[in-house]
């Protein structure tokens, strides 16, 4: 069953709501370097808890690192999920079957 546990490998297939992250890159200086937890999520753009309130953050233009349990991390081009929820997690499972 761990196999099906979020990890490195599959972490676009599961819920990222939740999830602590990081903006490494952006096209905007500004963005470098928030942090917080991810608390909505839309096809284009990330909800961001961050110590000085909700930001808005749009995926395409910026490169995250996500905190996954375990004190694993990933990086992701926000290009790659810009997908709904539920879509980005449907063609997921669709290409590693």
């Amino acid at each position: 069953m761990e196999k099906y546990g979020i990890n490195e490998k599959n972490f676009m297939a599961h819920e990222l709501i939740g999830l602590k992250v990081k903006v490494k890159e952006s096209t905007a200086m500004e963005r470098i370097g928030m942090e917080g937890k991810i608390v909505d999520e839309t096809k284009n753009t990330f909800k961001i808890e961050t110590a000085k309130g909700e930001k808005l953050v749009p995926k395409k233009e910026c490169v995250f690192e996500f905190a996954l349990p375990g004190n694993a991390g990933v990086s992701a081009d926000g290009r790659k999920l810009c997908f709904r929820p539920e879509d980005r997690v449907k063609e997921y499972w669709r290409k590693a079957i």
